[in-house]
């Protein structure tokens, strides 16, 4: 009789532990979900919005338009300088801010007045998901966040798989035309190329986004010209392609404009638009395969 006394009250004793735990976890959550954040970056805010946290942004920094309530936050500087005195007044709880993106010395003011700077660093296609997940533990939304990463990393799987056999086709991607800017190395763009089954002709150059002359380009005789745009018909300002009908992406019409806020940000959208991107290049593939 004296032991089973003792067993229910250990039971007892563990019963009151964990419910103590949970609602003190739960507190720490709640807690969490009202902390006011600046997000230094569009991909930031786009993604603290798509696991519901975007409320609790208190400003960001230019080009910040998605979703559309993205457009009314405050915005506190770009990509080439932060207003360190007005995010000083907001008195944010955290600021969430772009390694490589934000003004490295604006940076360091702002963790020398000791903000809270919690940074953002994405090198991969599959840390897309990292920062979902790491961003859901900040604001206490980590299940809706690890539901988001787990549906983009099969998204992903499934197209590394897909496309992973599929023949190499020759791929110039125009990044910016004056003076010409493509890609290289690890970037964000290059990792997309590969995952699409293409052949960057300057993959490996010395930096991850290269100046190259127009007569470089030309000679490599692309299959594909990838013109990032915010406009299905391109911008005014890219190459004119037309002006040279021997380049085989010219010729047979395989001038590619997938949207630039898409598969320039880091976020799960940009999956979306490379899947789409990614078919496209699979029909210039069949194409030139056929006429082979």
């Amino acid at each position: 009789m004296r032991i089973l006394q003792l067993r229910l009250l250990l039971l007892l004793l563990i019963n009151i532990s964990w419910v103590n735990n949970t609602a003190a976890s739960e507190t720490h959550e709640t807690h969490r979900q009202k902390l006011r954040i600046i997000a230094l970056a569009p991909h930031i805010v786009e993604s603290l919005y798509a696991i519901g946290a975007g409320d609790q942004i208190i400003a960001t920094t230019a080009h910040s338009d998605y979703p559309a309530a993205a457009k009314d936050l405050l915005v506190v500087g770009n990509y080439a300088r932060l207003q360190i005195e007005k995010i000083l007044q907001l008195k944010p709880d955290i600021i969430v801010a772009w390694k490589t993106g934000n003004p490295a010395d604006d940076l360091a003011r702002l963790e020398k007045y000791q903000l809270k700077v919690v940074y953002s660093n994405p090198q991969n296609l599959e840390d897309v998901a990292t920062e979902l997940q790491m961003l859901g533990k900040l604001t206490g939304r980590s299940q809706q966040a690890n539901t988001l990463a787990e549906q983009y990393l099969a998204k992903l799987a499934f197209m590394q798989q897909h496309y992973a056999n599929q023949q190499k086709i020759k791929v110039f991607y125009e990044l910016w035309s004056r003076p010409i800017r493509t890609v290289a190395q690890n970037s964000w763009p290059q990792q997309q190329i590969e995952l699409c089954g293409g052949i960057n002709p300057f993959a490996d150059a010395k930096d991850d986004y290269p100046n190259v002359g127009l007569e470089q380009v030309l000679v490599t005789l692309p299959q594909v010209v990838i013109q990032p745009s915010k406009s299905t018909k391109g911008d005014p300002d890219s190459l004119p392609w037309s002006q040279w009908p021997h380049i085989p992406a010219v010729k047979n019409n395989f001038i590619l404009h997938p949207d630039a806020d898409k598969v320039h940000r880091m976020t799960t959208r940009m999956l979306d638009e490379i899947k789409i991107l990614c078919d496209q290049v699979n029909v210039a593939r069949q194409f030139y395969q056929q006429q082979n």
